[in-house]
């Protein structure tokens, strides 16, 4: 994993394969290593000839710690995916975020849109509108000290998730508070690249697919059969469909 700096914060990253590079953003309290290299992504895509690049987020992994919630606003956030490609020297690629990934990723393609061919949203649909529910809960079950005294069910998943992959939840925590932002409809509208909404259908937090897809000019929904928010990730039916969007929308045809 090589690193490099961006706004006073070191930021790691995965580089692998050739071809057309596909952007990885990660989703909250994850990794690249969690959200793509583990759920086999990286395979997936560096097999079917794509360049595979998956960040780690300010916060997460093994990127800096900031305690400072004003450190999280999604598009700075954005500004370091696109500081990336900058490292790279890569002018133009796909751009794929899961979760807070796919709120960071909206926000690239809003303040960046010439660096983005197409994108997938997975794991957020009407949640990047209407919100994703009342996360301050998550913000205090990360930081609570004893982990059973915690009764929020989504506090203790994501603290759960959190405690698994090592995460500083302190960064964790100023994270959550930050990086909900919502778009409206007519920045949505504003969305001219072609963009998969992908979410579970058992998936509780991301919202409705169709309806946001509804409101891209050049949107597609995607139902992951049977898959809640934290098991889409990785789902073969998922794959399936980011290699096919992928293959419609190669990064030369316009």
């Amino acid at each position: 994993m090589d690193h490099f700096a961006n706004a006073e914060m070191q930021i790691a990253f995965i580089d692998e394969g050739i071809g057309e590079p596909v952007l990885l953003i990660h989703g909250f309290a994850s990794s690249s290593r969690v959200n793509w290299l583990e759920p086999g992504w990286i395979k997936t895509l560096t097999d079917a000839g794509y360049r595979a690049i998956a960040l780690d987020n300010r916060g997460h992994g093994r990127s800096t710690k900031s305690h400072d919630p004003a450190d999280y606003e999604p598009a700075l956030m954005a500004d370091d995916a696109v500081a990336l490609l900058d490292h790279l020297g890569i002018a133009r690629a796909h751009v794929m975020g899961y979760s807070m990934g796919a709120r960071i990723t909206a926000f690239l393609l809003l303040n960046h849109p010439e660096r983005a061919r197409s994108a997938v949203f997975g794991g957020v649909g009407m949640g990047l509108v209407e919100g994703v529910g009342d996360w301050d809960p998550i913000a205090a079950a990360l930081l609570a000290k004893d982990p059973s005294t915690i009764t929020d069910a989504k506090g203790k998943m994501f603290r759960a998730f959190a405690d698994r992959t090592k995460s500083d939840r302190q960064a964790l925590a100023a994270c959550i508070r930050a990086s909900r932002q919502e778009l409206s409809p007519g920045q949505i509208a504003h969305i001219s690249q072609p963009v998969l909404v992908a979410v579970g259908t058992k998936d509780k937090i991301g919202g409705d697919p169709h309806r946001l897809a509804a409101l891209l000019p050049k949107g597609r929904a995607l139902d992951i059969p049977g898959r809640d928010h934290m098991l889409a990730v990785g789902d073969r039916v998922f794959k399936t469909a980011v290699l096919e969007f992928l293959r419609e929308n190669p990064l030369d045809a316009y």
